[in-house]
């Protein structure tokens, strides 16, 4: 949030894993939401006059944006590309929920776009899954070109915020306590599946990508399970003990949360990492 005046603020809140922004006066108590086409991600600024924030929508990329309180209206600085996609390529997001064992699981489903062509009747399209990092970051549905780039080649991309995530609530980010290596890669395992029940998605040609956290949890659905065709794992982590023996300060003792202390749980550590297991790898 950020401050304008003692009684007046400009707060930013989540609701179905939507960022969105509003005022609270505190004399009286109101609480008013704001409509903007923009969904305010970050670095969220104010004065008397406006607020600006870095910001985007399912068809607008981020940027650095200013909101007047007399217009209440977005207007966009800075952009953070000059380049544009033309609306008829653009695969707007759904979100979607499926359930993963016992608990809802929310991420955002992109369906295959090209103006210039349609599959046959018969046909399902690859899915490709996204595992986000973090872990307990989250995903936005904000336009992002390299997710526009599969979509506009036939693919499908369900981009997942499997537990842990942020935005859905304390109890959501919580079920990632001590789990990390599990419930993460069930929910992505889950989603591919639910996408293949739904016939979004050829049960033959499904894959998954993710970077850092992300990446640990594509290796960990490749190794431990065999849903995925195909995967690739940017920087991911392969051994969870060189992660809790080596990391930065900012995440001192994390991983004690997202799996257990060390070196008390190094069994835990060690089952549930992918470099010990590479004769389970097929793909």
């Amino acid at each position: 949030y950020a401050f304008m005046t003692a009684q007046r603020m400009v707060v930013t809140y989540t609701e179905g894993g939507r960022w969105k922004m509003a005022l609270i006066e505190t004399e009286p108590r109101k609480f008013e939401p704001l409509d903007l086409r923009f969904e305010p991600l970050e670095s969220v600024r104010a004065n008397r006059q406006a607020v600006y924030f870095i910001g985007g929508s399912p068809t607008e990329p981020p940027a650095i944006a200013r909101m007047t309180f007399a217009a209440a209206e977005v207007e966009v600085l800075r952009s953070s590309t000059t380049d544009r996609i033309d609306p008829a390529w653009i695969s707007v997001p759904e979100p979607v929920t499926y359930m993963s064992g016992d608990h809802e699981v929310h991420a955002f489903h992109y369906a295959p776009r090209n103006p210039n062509f349609v599959a046959p009747e018969d046909e399902r399209p690859p899915l490709l899954v996204l595992s986000h990092g973090g872990p307990t970051g989250a995903t936005t549905d904000v336009l992002d070109g390299r997710i526009q780039f599969w979509t506009s080649r036939g693919f499908a991309v369900l981009d997942v915020n499997y537990s842990g995530s942020s935005g859905y609530g304390r109890a959501y980010r919580d079920r990632l306590k001590g789990q990390w290596g599990i419930v993460d890669v069930a929910d992505c395992v889950d989603g591919a599946r639910h996408l293949v029940a739904a016939g979004k998605a050829d049960p033959n040609r499904l894959i998954i990508r993710g970077g850092s956290a992300g990446g640990y949890t594509t290796l960990a659905a490749l190794t431990f399970h065999d849903v995925f065709k195909a995967g690739a794992s940017y920087y991911g982590i392969s051994d969870l003990e060189v992660l809790a023996r080596d990391t930065h300060k900012f995440e001192s003792r994390y991983m004690e949360s997202l799996v257990g202390p060390y070196p008390g749980k190094k069994d835990v550590y060690v089952q549930r990492s992918p470099i010990h297991y590479t004769d389970r790898l097929s793909s």
